[in-house]
């Protein structure tokens, strides 16, 4: 997996940390949307469909920093909206690494130029920019001509300056697997990313278009396809491996919402980022008083073809180390087995090679083991096999610090649309 050994550790002693504690619902991620306005307009985003007053608003500096030390994930997805577009942006970064947050600054990279010399490289920080496809097929979607070229160029100049650059990938009805395989192809190889989230779409209620959502089995149908012939195993994908197991539909998982709280310019978001049922004013009253058992497929029909990863990839981090096996398997870079990355982090502590991580970088190797679905005696985020009942870089620059592959605990960053 694609996430940085500094916030792998970190984000895996934090969950460790809950289930000592014995705490049944805790943050992992927090979607901090300081403002709704975007200077794209996107057919299926359900995000931006609020009053010209609203659109107007910013979130104040420390209102931001606040919501951050309320909460106190250890992931703060920065979001919108389009965040580069709040005069102060540079500021809420710089106090949310100050407070060694691992930020996820999701852009759609039209601004960057504008704002590149104001943001500094940080182990702590990622530029996460959307992109949906190649050229033809992201223009589309963002419906703007030459959207795609820029957001390539300004991702190139953000890694020649230092900067970790992630992706996140929305798809739809109308994508093949081919043109999944396509695009994280060209991310990967090509534009060589950091890191790269895929997500289906959600049926936002207020987007535009409302004939391309994927349903459940078309989503792990297109999965399935695209991630056959070990493709999965190549990409540096930023998810857990039984994140992608559910998406494969391998298996199933309810939705942990509370896992990946949401606060905006109205309060903290019920239940989640992508559906609003009123707000609270304190994440204590969110999590306390929201009746969380409403929600997820068989319960809310609006959630019915969800399979986004800011509901299901907080069930797949706390059944990964509910399991041993699965712990195990997210620990070890993928293509690598366990004597292996021994000897090769005993070889490069007496200078003769590259880190397992290093070495798994170059995106060589073959699967750990079988994919087996997690243990059901897991106490949150059960998880059984599909059709048997089941509920649903620190260095010189950011980039030097060595990602480890598809397989490592992860930050269940959820950039979504």
């Amino acid at each position: 997996m694609a996430i940085p050994p500094r916030q792998a550790i970190r984000v895996g002693a934090y969950l460790a940390k809950q289930k000592i504690l014995r705490r049944e619902k805790y943050p992992i991620t927090l979607e901090l949307e300081p403002l709704f306005a975007c200077n794209l307009s996107c057919e299926g985003c359900g995000k931006i469909q609020h009053p010209a007053d609203v659109l107007k608003q910013r979130m104040p500096v420390e209102q931001a920093l606040a919501a951050a030390d309320e909460c106190g994930a250890p992931v703060v997805c920065l979001a919108g909206g389009e965040p580069l577009m709040h005069p102060q942006v540079e500021q809420i970064v710089e106090g949310l690494v100050k407070r060694k947050k691992f930020v996820y600054l999701c852009t759609n990279a039209l601004l960057l130029p504008r704002k590149i010399d104001k943001l500094t490289p940080s182990p702590y920080l990622s530029l996460a920019v959307h992109i949906d496809g190649l050229e033809d097929r992201h223009d589309e979607i963002v419906a703007r001509k030459g959207v795609f070229a820029q957001a390539v160029d300004n991702i190139k100049d953000a890694q020649a300056r230092g900067f970790r650059v992630t992706t996140n990938s929305t798809f739809f009805n109308n994508d093949s697997p081919q043109t999944v395989i396509e695009v994280l192809d060209y991310l990967n190889n090509e534009l060589n990313v950091d890191g790269m989230m895929i997500s289906p779409a959600y049926a936002y209620e207020k987007a535009p278009d409302q004939e391309n959502f994927l349903g459940v089995e078309e989503t792990r149908e297109l999965f399935r396809k695209a991630f056959a012939e070990g493709r999965r195993k190549k990409w540096r994908l930023n998810h857990s491996p039984l994140y992608l197991d559910f998406l494969e539909g391998k298996l199933d998982f309810p939705c942990t919402a509370w896992g990946i709280p949401s606060y905006s310019l109205y309060g903290w978001q019920r239940p989640c980022y992508l559906m609003g049922d009123g707000y609270a004013k304190s994440y204590k009253e969110l999590l306390e008083t929201t009746d969380w058992e409403r929600y997820g497929r068989g319960r809310d029909p609006r959630c019915a073809n969800c399979m986004a990863h800011c509901g299901h990839e907080p069930t797949a981090l706390a059944a990964t180390l509910g399991s041993l096996r699965q712990t195990i398997r997210a620990a070890i870079p993928q293509g690598v087995s366990l004597p292996q990355m021994i000897t090769s982090r005993q070889g490069a502590s007496a200078g003769k090679g590259a880190s397992a991580a290093e070495g798994a970088s170059t995106g060589q190797g073959a699967s750990t083991g079988q994919d087996t679905p997690v243990s059901q005696a897991v106490p949150v985020g059960e998880a059984v096999p599909v059709g048997e009942g089941a509920l649903p870089r620190q260095a010189t620059s950011a980039r030097e610090d060595a990602p480890a592959r598809e397989g490592a605990v992860t930050s269940a960053t959820s950039a979504t649309s």
